[in-house]
C-alpha cells in the first residue's frame, strides 16, 4: 500500500457527522480510511462507501472496507475472516499478539502496541520491542495499532520497523482532524 497513515473510522466518536470529519481529516493530506463501523447494516455501509469512497480517492487516498459482506476493491478483515472470493485488489488483516501472519496479505495492522481504551481485550500492549519483533518477522508490511495519539507514537512505531501507523481515536474524536492528519503525516515522511 502506497499510504503510511491508516485512518479507522468510528462515527461514535466525531464532533460531527462521520462524512464532515473524514472530509476535514482530508484537507491535512491523503491517507488510507478504513470504513469501519461495523454495528451498521451492511447496506448501510456500502452506501456510506460510495460517498466517503469519493472524498478518499478525490484527495488521493484509499478507501478499504472492513469485513465487507459484498465485492469491494479493498478488504480489511477481521482475524478469523477468510478472504473474499473474488478477492479484492487489496486485502489487509487484523492481527493481535501471538497471531501467525498470512503472507498472503498486502498489509496488516498490529494491535495494541501501546494501551488503549478500545482494544481492552486484546493483551498487554506490545510496545516498540514488541512490534519490532513482529516487523522483522512478517511476510507483509505491518502498521501499528492501538495508542497511537499523535505523531511521537507515529514516529517511534515507524523507527520500530512499521510500514505505519492506523489510528482511530486521534483523527475521529479530533476538533480538528485536518491538524492531525498534518501532524502524523509529518511524522511519517
Amino acid at each position: 500500500m502506497q499510504h503510511r497513515l491508516i485512518v479507522v473510522t468510528d462515527r461514535h466518536g466525531c464532533p460531527r457527522s462521520l462524512a464532515d470529519q473524514v472530509a476535514l481529516a482530508l484537507r491535512g493530506g491523503p491517507f488510507a480510511l478504513i470504513l469501519r463501523d461495523k454495528d451498521l447494516p451492511w447496506e448501510e455501509r456500502h452506501r456510506l462507501t460510495a460517498g466517503i469512497g469519493l472524498l478518499v480517492a478525490e484527495a488521493g487516498g484509499v478507501l478499504i472496507v472492513a469485513d465487507p459482506e459484498g465485492p469491494v476493491a479493498a478488504a480489511h478483515l477481521s482475524s478469523s475472516r477468510p478472504v473474499p472470493d473474488p478477492r479484492p485488489v487489496l486485502v489487509g488483516r487484523s492481527v493481535h499478539a501471538g497471531e501467525p501472519i498470512d503472507p498472503g496479505l498486502d498489509y496488516c495492522t498490529y494491535s495494541p502496541v501501546w494501551a488503549t481504551a478500545s482494544k481492552p481485550g486484546y493483551g498487554p500492549a506490545a510496545g516498540t520491542d514488541g512490534l519490532a519483533a513482529v516487523c522483522a518477522a512478517s511476510p507483509v508490511p505491518v502498521y501499528a495499532l492501538g495508542g497511537v495519539t499523535g505523531p511521537d507514537r507515529a514516529l517511534a512505531a515507524r523507527e520500530a520497523g512499521a510500514a505505519g501507523v492506523a489510528v482511530m481515536g486521534a483523527v475521529m474524536r479530533a476538533d480538528d482532524p485536518e491538524h492531525e492528519i498534518r501532524a502524523l503525516r509529518g511524522a511519517l515522511l
